[in-house]
């Protein structure tokens, strides 16, 4: 047993729907640009390249059915994109596509969080994006649903309300790369382990919010998910 020198923080945790377990993070992966027509939003080439990923801490992690964010320091430019999380409950390395969704344990709703101006002035200076990507409640995530590698929702509509208004509308069916695949191409940069989390992407529409607001997110097959953001 380890003496620590001092006492080492809870480990994030997400629930699990219908259940009084709760799934937990190991480590949050982001998939960046995985649906044409936000690439073409972002201003970027929507062909089918090889995905490209970035990371958030595990304790960015903000997780339950309605959530309440604090508007993050810094910046005066966030943003909001929804997107489909998916759950591993075993991993390994060079993982085939056919068989990465045996590693699957459950998928959930997230909003992933972006302080647009600091991840922009990041780019401009060739600088890591994690100022801008990984803050405190920037992967916020509804309850997890468990599902088998038939289950898992691959198509059905995904969006994203603030205020009441559609911001974001897409199709699950519109990913350039599936989730499978996702998984498959990850396995070949690191070891995936029991507990990552992997962002699969987002539609367009992404946008600001501002304290007040109140964003609701939405998917076929997916419990949803409430953030409002506060001062």
């Amino acid at each position: 047993m380890n003496n620590y020198a001092f006492p080492i923080a809870d480990r994030s945790v997400v629930p699990v729907a219908g259940s009084d377990t709760v799934f937990p993070v190991n480590r949050i992966f982001c998939v960046g640009r995985n649906y044409a027509a936000h690439a073409l939003e972002m201003g970027a080439d929507p062909s089918r390249e090889p995905p490209f990923f970035f990371t958030k801490p595990a304790d960015a992690i903000l997780a339950g059915s309605s959530l309440q964010l604090p508007y993050p320091p810094l910046t005066g430019d966030l943003h909001h994109e929804v997107e489909m999380v998916v759950g591993l409950k075993s991993g390994g390395r060079d993982i085939p596509a056919d068989q990465a969704l045996d590693h699957l344990f459950g998928a959930a709703l997230g909003i992933e969080f972006t302080r647009r101006d600091l991840q922009g002035q990041a780019k401009k200076s060739g600088r890591p994006w994690d100022m801008g990507k990984g803050f405190d409640g920037s992967a916020a995530i509804g309850e997890m649903t468990r599902f088998t590698p038939a289950s898992l929702p691959q198509s059905g509509a995904i969006s994203l309300q603030v205020n009441g208004a559609l911001r974001q509308s897409g199709d699950l069916s519109e990913m350039i790369w599936k989730t499978e695949e996702t998984i498959a191409e990850l396995s070949r940069y690191l070891t995936l382990q029991a507990g990552d989390l992997i962002f699969t992407g987002t539609p367009e529409g992404v946008g600001p919010v501002v304290p007040g607001d109140c964003l609701l997110a939405a998917c076929q097959g997916l419990q949803p998910l409430q953030v409002e953001i506060i001062r």
